[in-house]
């Protein structure tokens, strides 16, 4: 049987009452057997009924102790919720086949009256006879509801009884093993019990105990009051008395209860040290960030609303650049220690008046009050920035990071928190769209790019129904003799009011935006039926590379759109490479990582964009089916100061080592491509070849015969 809802309402009522477990007596036994000669019948029972057994808790005239409730007469009783006579068992369809009327105790005559605690039907008291009857009166059913409410009043006595014996031992066990002085006493202040952890405070015995009354314990007269003119459930503080003249100050918890017409205290006592301890404790976690030991949010909300208050502050709001790739790539652990380290680099850019806490993740907060100057802001921040791009040492390993710093002026630019806090979170935001390490000082004009920014996400959804995005071209050239390879396919936004958007205006709320996936379809979409049209022109090898957004590849479903967009434009796999930034293939890795292979296996390239600029690099080369790098363009540009930059050795080596080809990105000058053709960097793009151009002048320049780019760019 499985039991209802209601049924388990009534199984956990009678389970409540601690009657399973209770012991009948004889005035149990009496009640049974004084009903048994007033209706002149063999057996007569009390029972308690739980999900699968009738439990007969006193009985006469019946040798077992229960049975299955699927047979008892009783359960059915308790289902009907009212008294149930069945005059002839054996006359009676529903009984007649029941093993208890066709064999012992061979019922024919019952006669039951539910039994009911908390609304629930526990049990039944019931009447049995081996002889049929003729009929049961009202008379008799009111006399037999009489006899049951004399034991439904008998069993909640006894349930009650059960309940105390058993918080008598609860309290017992916990008092035994509880770490506060546990004391009861009578209303003279006799002491009646006395668990273990009084005895270590007060350094009396129980025996000793039991000789004292609790006036004993306590030094004053308020104090030896309180034991029982406090409010009961009251806390306090008093101070005792201990066993070797000592006194101590602790924290009391006093109560006070009636039973059995007399009156009782009782007292959990716990030493006052302890609790101011725990609070000095939780104080600090309260205001101190665990791992750092630095000021937390709130106690950084509490200074600057203070300071605000004093006079002139400065707020360096940090992010540290590329954080998450050590906890990914290295481990959380690695992750705890960089940033116990940069709070400890912090500590030493900034004076000893100023305030550095944690506030999030892998953000800072520097409230500098007196700042003076914005340049003297600027100083500081310069030499965090500094700071945080020196190698970080975990795990016998070099991590590099960084750090982009934002700083907001109050009251000349906020005078609220929450708004010198907005004001430092956009130029934070400013220092990575810049480029990220470095810092930048809060200007009105970030705050109108926000304001453009949400406005954008609203027109979206309109800009890609009416065609308003479209795509230019960069040409992508094989560096020893100028030809063309390929292309990079870059979208902008045709904006209606604004003009032509560069992506740096629309990108990042773009891809942040439930567009995101709709619009890179759309540009793999064009790019490939451009790719296709181009192809009779720039010859069979020509290569399209579109940018895959992180969305898109988190879907798990790139591999199937791509191979859909293939099918329909006409365009061959070996034509496109898809350009995959290492942010977005570590924040997808599992999630990417098989679709990923599944285009590579069915010939369409995949490109690693902006390789170098991230921690995680050389350890994705062997997980990822990746079949190009694309050497980052502020590596190039570094190429103007330095005759040898080590980091563009190292990826070249790197591609040759993993059979990889290499696209070098940002070339402008000629002593650029000279140097890039000595160190065996086979191909790139920059302005020197081509700047991202519109479909037809692309055609019209570098499709049109079969001139080198470099001499048309000459």
């Amino acid at each position: 049987m499985v039991p209802s809802t209601e049924d388990e309402k009534r199984v956990s009522a009678l389970s409540r009452t601690g009657l399973l477990s209770a012991r009948s007596d004889e005035t149990f036994l009496s009640l049974v057997s004084v009903a048994a000669d007033a209706f002149g019948v063999p057996i007569a029972t009390i029972s308690l009924i739980d999900a699968d057994r009738q439990i007969y808790f006193e009985k006469v005239g019946l040798a077992a102790d229960s049975t299955m409730r699927c047979l008892s007469f009783c359960s059915r009783t308790i289902e009907g919720g009212e008294t149930v006579v069945i005059l002839d068992a054996a006359r009676d369809p529903r009984w007649r086949d029941n093993p208890l009327v066709t064999g012992t105790p061979h019922i024919r005559f019952y006669a039951g009256v539910p039994l009911r605690i908390e609304g629930q039907a526990i049990g039944t008291f019931c009447l049995i006879d081996t002889a049929p009857r003729e009929g049961f009166t009202a008379a008799e059913r009111r006399r037999l509801e009489r006899y049951a409410a004399i034991a439904l009043e008998m069993l909640e006595l006894r349930a009650l009884q059960a309940r105390r014996s058993t918080e008598r031992v609860r309290f017992r066990l916990m008092a035994e093993t509880s770490p506060d002085a546990m004391i009861v006493y009578d209303a003279d202040g006799c002491i009646l019990h006395w668990n273990g952890s009084a005895e270590d405070l007060f350094g009396h015995t129980a025996e000793e105990a039991a000789r004292l009354r609790v006036a004993d314990l306590t030094a004053s007269a308020a104090d030896r009051a309180s034991w029982f003119d406090g409010a009961p459930g009251a806390t306090r503080e008093i101070e005792i008395r201990l066993g070797d003249g000592s006194a101590k100050v602790v924290e009391a918890a006093l109560s006070r209860w009636t039973e059995a017409g007399r009156t009782f205290g009782g007292a959990v006592l716990r030493d006052a040290s302890q609790r101011r301890e725990r609070e000095r404790v939780l104080h600090a976690l309260a205001h101190r960030d665990a791992l750092t030991g630095l000021a937390n949010r709130a106690l950084m909300r509490t200074r600057l609303e203070a300071l605000l208050a004093a006079g002139p502050v400065a707020v360096l709001l940090i992010d540290l650049d590329g954080f998450k790739d050590v906890n990914d790539t290295v481990g959380h652990a690695a992750g705890d220690d960089v940033l116990k380290e940069a709070a400890a680099r912090l500590l030493g850019c900034v004076r000893s008046s100023d305030v550095v806490a944690r506030i999030g993740g892998d953000e800072f907060v520097v409230i500098v009050p007196d700042c003076g100057s914005p340049s003297v802001v600027g100083d500081m921040a310069a030499r965090i920035v500094t700071a945080m791009a020196d190698p970080f040492p975990v795990q016998e390993r070099a991590v590099r990071i960084g750090a982009s710093v934002g700083i907001a002026l109050a009251p000349a630019q906020a005078e609220s928190i929450d708004d010198l806090l907005f004001c430092a979170d956009l130029a934070v935001y400013k220092a990575k769209a810049d480029g990220r390490h470095r810092h930048r000082l809060y200007t009105p004009s970030l705050r109108a790019a926000v304001s453009d920014r949400q406005r954008f996400v609203h027109e979206f959804h309109r800009a890609l129904e009416q065609g308003e995005f479209v795509l230019h071209y960069q040409p992508q050239v094989r560096l020893r003799d100028g030809a063309l390879v390929g292309a990079e396919a870059l979208i902008r936004w045709q904006h209606p009011e604004h003009g032509l958007l560069q992506p740096g205006a629309f990108l990042p709320a773009l891809l942040s935006s439930r567009h995101a996936v709709a619009v890179n379809d759309w540009v793999l979409r064009t790019a490939c039926r451009q790719a296709a049209a181009w192809l009779p022109l720039a010859g069979p090898h020509f290569r399209m590379g579109v940018n895959a957004c992180a969305a898109r590849l988190h879907s798990g479903e790139i591999d199937a759109v791509a191979m859909a967009i293939l099918d329909e434009t006409g365009l061959a796999p070996g034509n496109l490479e898809l350009e995959i930034t290492e942010t977005v293939m570590l924040a997808h890795e599992g999630a990417s990582i098989a679709a990923l292979r599944a285009l590579r296996e069915r010939g369409i390239g995949i490109a690693f964009d902006d390789f170098g600029t991230g921690y995680a690099s050389l350890s994705m080369l062997e997980g990822f089916p990746i079949t190009r790098l694309k050497i980052d363009r502020s590596f190039v540009r570094k190429m103007n100061d330095a005759p040898d930059v080590p980091v563009i050795r190292a990826i070249l080596q790197l591609a040759r080592s993993f059979g990889l080809d290499v696209v070098a990105e940002g070339i402008e000058t000629q002593d650029q491509l000279r140097r890039l053709r000595r160190k065996g960097c086979a191909e790139g793009q920059g302005y020197l070849f081509g700047r991202p151009v519109a479909p037809e002048p692309f055609a019209e320049r570098f499709l049109a015969g079969a001139a080198s780019v470099l001499r048309r760019a000459g």
